[in-house]
């Protein structure tokens, strides 16, 4: 099958993954994906092809050598993000992208410009896949499914590459920080692995964000306000209080590259009582754990002012991985070298982010991250341009060669 095609199928089933779910997966339409990726897993010829009832996929291409080569992995994750409906995707072809404004939905007058989104211009005469422009694209992270599933089947279709034995799996959940809450480290049986999930062509991660989450509850008093002088405590002026007693200038739209924040997430309640989501972020561990220190001291600081009516609570969601990877730097140069051997300029870049990868490192399987080339996830102007789509597909090929010519 066409990688392209490949691609599109997985795009059109809605995977969306629920943070509200206690349950894994958190959908139940996360199988719907992975009995098509299984069915075709059993199609290809691939072995050990198992699909558990938590919806984590494995399975195995046998090696074709009798050398010691390591087993190594590559992994993606069938949900995509809540942030944007994923049900009836209806992905189309930009044919050799002129550099234009892409008008994606001319009822709803949905136009991806190269004024907004300049990124498109790197990517001028090729082929582009794009959104109708009333959902995501879901390039996070069904390319990487495509990219890996079509290295497999091109591996099996050309005996002549040696290669070691290899594993893949494809987790449910990662859009919600659980992909790796049940991935069997043991059972897939990797020395080491790559996640399939970076962004624009080229990139090569193994520095992601120390990340956590802050929930604050807020007990209000609320009293007619007629009649509210010194008695009312109103409960959503209570959690602006704690918004504006964290820096203004450290948040995800005021930083970059190695620059921490704290993500306000969402704000509900009324004057009685109202609920703060955040999320902390800093590639910096010492970092990390001072920007922790200070959420607890501002909600220290109002329970002092407000009679205890604040409650918090943190916890951690992953850590950086480079202090797991980078005492392995074979792992990445694999990959570096595999991209430069298919015509791809390595960018080594910190991810501002996470991926399933990052809480695989620390559960003992060393796993960076490689680019599945799609672009502004997440949303309505997500685009995937077919060639990073393809060599991606080539870069798992050519890593699979490197290492079993050097074993």
């Amino acid at each position: 099958m066409d990688i392209v095609d490949r691609f599109i199928k997985y795009a059109r089933i809605d995977t969306q993954s629920d943070e509200n779910s206690t349950q894994t997966p958190s959908t139940q339409k996360q199988f719907n994906l992975a009995k098509e990726v299984e069915k075709e897993g059993l199609e290809m010829g691939l072995s050990d092809v198992s699909l558990d009832n938590n919806c984590y996929m494995m399975a195995t291409l046998p090696a074709n050598t009798k050398k010691d080569v390591p087993v190594i992995g590559f992994i993606a994750h069938f949900d995509t993000s809540p942030d944007m409906s994923g049900e009836k995707v209806n992905p189309r072809i930009v044919k050799a992208y002129d550099g234009k404004d892409i008008l994606l939905n001319e009822a709803g007058k949905v136009i991806m410009s190269t004024t907004d989104f300049p990124e498109l211009l790197d990517h001028v005469g090729e082929d582009l896949i794009v959104t109708d422009g009333t959902t995501l694209l879901g390039a996070d992270d069904k390319a990487g499914i495509a990219e890996i599933m079509t290295a497999m089947q091109y591996l099996m279709e050309h005996p002549e590459i040696e290669h070691g034995k290899i594993r893949i799996g494809f987790t449910p959940d990662e859009e919600i920080g659980r992909g790796a809450d049940k991935f069997d480290v043991p059972k897939f049986g990797a020395k080491w692995a790559y996640t399939m999930d970076g962004s624009e062509v080229g990139e090569l991660e193994y520095e992601n964000f120390n990340a956590a989450s802050a929930k604050i509850e807020i007990q209000g008093r609320n009293v007619h306000p007629g009649y509210a002088k010194n008695k009312m405590i109103n409960a959503l002026h209570v959690a602006n209080e704690l918004i504006q007693l964290l820096p203004e200038d450290e948040r995800p739209e005021t930083t970059e590259g190695y620059e921490g924040f704290f993500h306000l997430i969402s704000l509900n309640g009324s004057v009685d009582e109202a609920k703060i989501s955040f999320i902390i972020r800093d590639h910096n561990r010492e970092k990390f754990e001072e920007r922790k220190l200070l959420m607890e001291h501002s909600v220290e600081q109002l329970n002092e002012k407000y009679d205890n009516r604040l409650k918090l609570e943190i916890k951690d969601q992953y850590y950086n991985m480079k202090e797991k990877v980078e005492p392995e730097k074979h792992i990445i140069d694999y990959a570096f070298r595999a991209m430069e051997e298919v015509g791809v300029k390595p960018n080594i870049k910190p991810i501002r982010g996470g991926t399933d990868g990052a809480r695989l490192s620390f559960m003992g399987l060393s796993c960076p991250n490689i680019f599945a080339g799609g672009m502004n996830f997440h949303g309505r102007y997500e685009f995937l341009p077919v060639p990073s789509l393809k060599k991606a597909s080539e870069v798992i090929v050519k890593i699979a060669e490197l290492v079993a010519k050097e074993a």
